[in-house]
């Protein structure tokens, strides 16, 4: 059985006024469930689903897949944009606290190296 892995963040919810604020949010990923997807639940509760791997890509270059937009912000953060009837939101996170959780996805979840032979 694969771990859950959870990691409790922040990122700042950008708007249209001129003041950002902080959020908490919740990164999981469940590889018992499905190894390619992580969730990121958000204030309110709505939790987002998408490829592990579109994070990932987005650390370095624009990337889409659905209702999901993710891009580089300089060098130290990334932009997730959530597309849902009720509108748009836009959140910021340090690419540290993603860096870290997708390391946790790979390193927790990978097979077990067989023994040396000595």
């Amino acid at each position: 059985m694969s771990p859950v892995i959870e990691e409790h963040a922040r990122a700042r919810l950008i708007t249209d006024g001129p003041l950002t604020r902080p959020v908490p949010v919740s990164l999981r990923y469940d590889a018992s469930v499905d190894p390619r997807t992580v969730h990121v639940t958000l204030p309110g509760g709505s939790d987002w689903a998408f490829g592990r791997d579109l994070l990932e890509r987005g650390l370095r270059s624009p990337a889409e897949r659905g209702a999901v937009r993710v891009w580089p912000c300089g060098r130290a953060q990334l932009i997730v944009e959530l597309h849902s009837a009720d509108g748009v939101e836009v959140f910021q996170f340090d690419n540290a606290t993603l860096i870290r959780f997708l390391d946790r996805t790979h390193s927790e979840t990978a097979p077990p190296q067989p023994a040396a032979r000595g």
